[in-house]
């Protein structure tokens, strides 16, 4: 039976799509179901996949949905008991699949696995070892432009980064799909936290490489589209995964942090939009998203809360190993 099924959200992905299939060819796990769902391309990646990758199933929606939509396609069609989501703009080293589904397979309380990213123009250096999300309510990746060598070992992360990790199909039957409300940005860190509310873990895989373009999709790392949303989502986030009480003891950090990023982005140039974000968060709080608090999975949240804590102070700490400066705005 096959294990995992790989899903590739794609959108005007043209120059980045053939070396990403090109390389899940090369795969020493074998033959395994590929899934590329694409939101309403207008370039000509879409006549590619279907002329020259008569081994992948294309599904062409109308329009762009948004990542959310787009994996959520694809994971509904998923029979296998693992998915993979990769970014379009990736190149998979060929054990990527196979120490992906090998770590997340020996342990039945793993909900995901992030894989190793490293920089496409420079492989020398991390793109991403997974991510870390702290009271202040930011998200960071971690090992961000750091050497690559110096993130060999496994660990736990907060969560997986969704362009390059695999997940286990019974936990997203269970916790929900991706929340198709964030559209895009930070929904990995939110499914996480969902699962992690339920006591499952996410790790980071080191022998599961790949380069990785970045902000192939956006065009910048900073951009309306991407401040506004980031901003958004990062409200949307807190409100729909923390009790209320726990949102309580986090205000002072979580006020602080939000207004160290709205000085930043004005310097940056994007404090009306990253405010007006921020609004729309607001506005977005809606009951029925909020996860229930359930008295049995206390311990899940105080486990959870040491680790904002932690993950604090390692976002401000260069001296505490897995340190980084890489915010996931």
């Amino acid at each position: 039976m096959q294990e995992v099924t790989v899903v590739i959200p794609n959108l005007n992905g043209e120059i980045y799509i053939r070396p990403c299939l090109d390389s899940l060819r090369k795969q020493t796990a074998g033959s395994f179901p590929i899934l590329v769902i694409d939101n309403g391309s207008v370039d000509g990646s879409v006549k590619i996949i279907r002329e020259e990758y008569p081994e992948v199933t294309l599904v062409a929606l109308d329009k762009n949905y948004g990542f959310c939509r787009a994996v959520n396609e694809g994971i509904k069609r998923t029979k296998t008991p693992y998915v993979i989501l990769l970014n379009n703009d990736t190149v998979c080293e060929p054990d990527f699949v196979l120490e992906l589904t090998k770590a997340i397979s020996k342990d039945e309380g793993c909900f995901s696995c992030s894989s190793k990213m490293v920089r496409m123009d420079n492989p020398s250096l991390m793109d991403n070892a997974g991510d870390y999300y702290c009271a202040l309510g930011w998200a960071f990746a971690r090992g961000k432009g750091k050497v690559a060598g110096n993130y060999s070992e496994k660990c736990e992360v907060f969560s997986a980064c969704a362009g390059a990790a695999i997940y286990r199909m019974s936990v997203l039957e269970k916790i929900g799909l991706f929340d198709e409300v964030h559209f895009a940005y930070l929904e990995d860190v939110d499914v996480a936290y969902r699962a992690k509310i339920q006591g499952y873990r996410n790790y980071y895989i080191p022998d599961a490489v790949v380069r990785h373009v970045g902000s192939a999709t956006s065009g910048s790392v900073y951009n309306d589209f991407k401040v506004r949303h980031s901003s958004r989502n990062s409200i949307y986030l807190i409100y729909k995964n923390m009790p209320f009480l726990q949102i309580l003891l986090n205000f002072p950090l979580l006020a602080a942090g939000f207004f160290i990023k709205m000085v930043f982005f004005i310097r940056k140039g994007y404090g009306k939009v990253y405010i007006t974000g921020l609004w729309k968060g607001i506005k977005l709080c809606d009951k029925s998203k909020k996860v229930s608090f359930c008295r049995k999975n206390m311990v899940h949240y105080c486990r959870i809360q040491c680790e904002l804590w932690k993950n604090t102070v390692r976002r401000f700490s260069g001296a505490l190993p897995g340190a980084c400066r890489g915010e996931k705005i």
